[in-house]
């Protein structure tokens, strides 16, 4: 294995969010080297039970602190927290970590080089400011849900939170870009601008947009024989030409460009969908890679985990996907260690910051901070 690419070594990050988004954001920073402090509630955070594995796996490489925020004896870590600290992140809804005394005015008066990041549903500014919402929610609000994802089949959502994941890795770039600046900064991401960024980029802003634009009839997922699915990934002539060696019927005139398969993709997707389920996957993908026709079965992440190709690529690490990029011949990133339980770092972070054990015993007697 590689010596890993650690270029955020020595950044300190204090991460108060809870759920996907900013944990998602930290992660990226805590793959990279960062050590990310998560300062959960006593009870930990609630994105434990709710997607547990997208939790076990953005968390790791992190050390848990469980505070009630809410305590009034809670300023006096949160104080040294952020003084020793580049980056903060948060994911309330606007006004709450004001009320909390962890916003970013509060923050720069400890720090006055803090790098501050909000993450928000709709923004900390707008009509929307205050309005409730998920993924779900945000990706519709934004667009995502307008286009089918498929030639013959309506809109659907994905199993990804778009919104939220995309929304933390940007907050990701922003962090990294105010750390380049090196002067401090807030930085306001709204997960809603997020989907709607993604969503423009991929359809345009034109009212009058082909809902198809983005689909092509052979470059979808059909099922085979045996009930698998596959992707075919046929966008450039050659590519289709070395499937109609494959499936010599439909080497016809109405199907010759792909001008005229966009034209008759109705058609031509049924055809595709019948063709397909004549053989088996396994069938299928050895005549197309002995052709030179993209494909690939829809597999899941733990199915994929197992390709030769990742492995080669190191893209694993005890049961975790690392950062998926390599630089200069290192592979970014490592998994140093798992996801913590709620507070297990608790005291260690606080001798680290200062504190004694009288003060350390007051805090967990008090309910200030939760036993792991």
């Amino acid at each position: 294995m590689s010596e890993p690419w650690l270029p955020l070594a020595g950044v300190r990050v204090v991460d108060f969010s809870m759920f996907v988004p900013g944990p998602f954001a930290s992660s990226i920073l805590a793959d990279l080297g960062a050590e990310v402090i998560k300062v959960e509630p006593p009870r930990g955070d609630p994105g434990r039970s709710y997607v547990p594995p997208q939790f076990h796996t953005e968390n790791r490489n992190k050390r848990s602190m469980a505070l009630d925020l809410k305590h009034a004896d809670s300023r006096a870590i949160v104080e040294k927290l952020v003084k020793k600290a580049q980056v903060v992140v948060e994911g309330f809804r606007p006004g709450v970590a004001k009320r909390l005394g962890i916003d970013f005015d509060s923050s720069r008066k400890m720090n006055p080089g803090i790098v501050y990041c909000s993450i928000s549903g709709y923004g900390q500014t707008g009509p929307w400011r205050e309005r409730p919402g998920h993924d779900v929610n945000y990706v519709a609000a934004a667009g995502g849900l307008a286009f089918p994802g498929q030639w013959l089949k309506a809109p659907a959502r994905s199993s990804l939170p778009v919104a939220d994941m995309a929304g933390g890795a940007f907050a990701a770039v922003a962090i990294l870009a105010a750390l380049r600046e090196g002067k401090g900064a807030y930085l306001d991401l709204s997960l809603f601008e997020a989907a709607f960024f993604l969503c423009a980029m991929r359809h345009g802003l034109d009212d009058k947009v082909d809902p198809r634009a983005h689909l092509f009839p052979v470059n979808d997922v059909f099922e085979t024989s045996d009930g698998k699915r596959l992707t075919l990934g046929i966008l450039e002539e050659h590519f289709w030409q070395n499937f109609v060696k494959l499936v010599p019927e439909l080497g016809v005139e109405k199907f010759s460009s792909d001008e005229k398969r966009r034209a008759h993709g109705d058609e031509l997707s049924r055809r595709l969908e019948k063709v397909l389920k004549t053989k088996s996957a396994a069938q299928w993908i050895g005549l197309c890679e002995e052709n030179d026709v993209p494909v690939d079965l829809c597999v899941t992440p733990a199915e994929a985990a197992k390709h030769p190709q990742l492995a080669e690529r190191e893209a694993t690490e005890r049961g975790y996907a690392k950062f998926p990029v390599w630089a200069n011949g290192r592979r970014g990133g490592s998994i140093r260690a798992g996801t913590p339980k709620p507070g297990e770092h608790s005291r260690e972070i606080l001798v680290e910051l200062g504190f004694d054990d009288a003060d350390i015993a007051g805090f967990f007697r008090n309910g200030l901070l939760a036993q792991s």
